[in-house]
């Protein structure tokens, strides 16, 4: 299990890594920023159980971070992490993962009944191949905390 879960960490972190080297949205400017520091830091606290994603229409209306959401920037919900918070977001299906930045609050109640702990953006999920599925089993490692303010 060690293994599963250090392979998993380097894996995001490759992830990161490699998104520096790409050119990014204004909004992942500040993530890909941090990505070489993240390289030597270890994944803060780990939790696993389900990820859905926002539907369309949410596009544009604002977080409870106070910003515009995007359905298009590799953004998520979490019920109690802090805003800005980075967190590798990892398909247990088929492997694939994604770093996202905490920006809003979810899941829904009803939702969290269910076992879902984070919402992510359309883009997220694409990223994820959960799309089609609409829910995936997922293994979350925080990378870096956010400092838990409002519009940046």
């Amino acid at each position: 299990m060690d293994y599963m879960r250090s392979s998993l960490f380097l894996r995001c972190l490759a992830y990161v890594a490699l998104s520096a080297a790409l050119p990014l949205a204004p909004s992942e400017t500040h993530a890909a920023e941090h990505g070489a520091k993240s390289a030597k830091v270890k994944a803060k606290t780990t939790a696993t159980g389900l990820a859905s994603f926002y539907a369309r229409h949410l596009d544009g209306k604002q977080t409870a971070r106070g910003d515009s959401f995007d359905n298009d920037e590799l953004v998520a919900a979490h019920r109690s992490y802090p805003f800005g918070t980075r967190v590798c977001v990892t398909n247990l299906e088929n492997h694939t993962s994604v770093v996202v930045r905490i920006v809003d609050r979810g899941a829904s109640k009803a939702n969290r009944r269910e076992g879902v702990i984070i919402d992510l953006s359309q883009a997220a999920a694409a990223r994820l191949k959960m799309k089609k599925d609409g829910r995936a089993r997922v293994r979350l490692q925080v990378l870096e905390w956010g400092d838990g303010e409002g519009k940046r």
